[in-house]
């Protein structure tokens, strides 16, 4: 079946805005209302093991911080943290300190000319989402995607199928026809049962997650004059991602 869609997570795979964007913005919503709470680069690794930034704060709550007296509105309290929180990581995104990735704005031109549509499939919210492609691609990049799917969209996050399958549906494409990109374990997990082959660009907190079943392990989806470094799977003597390297990995994936 020849390839139609790629299909992009965004934390991670799109930026590293984990350690660097998210983690500080969460930080900056706690000092706001009055807590010492400090989720320091470690921590926040563990904390990954859980996606989505509410699921995030009660996973915390409930394995790191139990002493904490909880207010009896908990779902409010964690969702007013997690509403500063994001307005905290819009600001960062507005100021520039979260760039792409190598290769990833190269390879959205290479694919809107090579006519292939594109979609987004994410935990985070819309509002994260919207404030990345604005401050790095520019406000047309949002007419890029034929659909972006996050946030709170569909009940069940990462590792479940839901956000591919939504994505999915909401594009009337069938998943031989789509080609995921991820980060992370629960990210692979999530669109291997939506039946998407998947392609990983890890990060420094990924790097030693189990990507079996991957198209495609690498370091970054690399340049041409800066090629990425396979860690597992065969790139076929390439040395960065490109519309020809996908369309050979979707192939060897669908055979």
């Amino acid at each position: 079946m020849a390839l139609e869609a790629l299909l992009f997570d965004v934390d991670g795979t799109m930026a590293d805005t984990e350690r660097d964007g998210h983690r500080i913005a969460f930080n900056l919503a706690f000092a706001d209302a009055g807590l010492d709470w400090d989720w320091d680069a470690p921590l926040y690794g563990k904390l990954l093991s859980v996606t989505g930034g509410k699921e995030r704060i009660r996973y915390y709550l409930d394995q790191f911080n139990t002493g904490f007296a909880r207010p009896e509105a908990l779902d409010d309290f964690i969702a007013g943290l997690h509403k500063a929180k994001t307005a905290h990581y819009t600001r960062l995104l507005a100021q520039g300190a979260i760039p792409l990735r190598p290769g990833v704005e190269r390879l959205l031109h290479e694919a809107r000319e090579a006519g292939l549509r594109l979609a987004i499939a994410t935990t985070t919210t819309p509002a994260n989402v919207e404030a990345l492609l604005v401050n790095t691609l520019g406000r047309e990049s949002m007419d890029w995607f034929e659909v972006i799917a996050a946030g709170d969209i569909v009940p069940a996050k990462k590792p479940a199928p839901d956000i591919y399958t939504y994505a999915l549906e909401q594009m009337n494409l069938t998943a031989d026809k789509g080609f995921a990109f991820e980060d992370s374990r629960n990210g692979i997990l999530s669109a291997q049962a939506a039946d998407l082959p998947v392609l990983i660009t890890v990060n420094g907190y990924t790097a030693a997650d189990d990507f079996s079943g991957a198209a495609l392990v690498l370091s970054d989806m690399g340049e041409p004059d800066a090629p990425f470094t396979v860690l597992a799977g065969e790139a076929n003597a390439m040395s960065y991602v490109s519309i020809d390297l996908v369309k050979l990995l979707h192939q060897r994936m669908s055979a």
